[in-house]
């Protein structure tokens, strides 16, 4: 698992499935897009406007990748 965080675009990228595989994008709401692969299976979650829908620091200890 990777989770990925973009404090340009404020958005949270959480990566369940490594594996390289096409993609659906499937948005269940207005912030979140599920990325759907192989066999229905949830491969990401991306989360837009992250930082007032989801506590940052509660992901601790994962790390985050902040853009350069």
């Amino acid at each position: 698992m990777t989770v990925t965080y973009n404090d340009k675009t404020n958005l949270l990228y959480i990566r369940l499935d490594e594996r390289r595989q096409q993609v659906v994008n499937r948005r269940v709401s207005d912030e979140v897009v599920l990325d759907i692969g192989e066999d229905d299976r949830i491969v990401g979650i991306e989360i837009l406007d992250a930082s007032r829908r989801v506590r940052l620091e509660a992901l601790l200890p994962v790390s985050y990748k902040l853009s350069a």
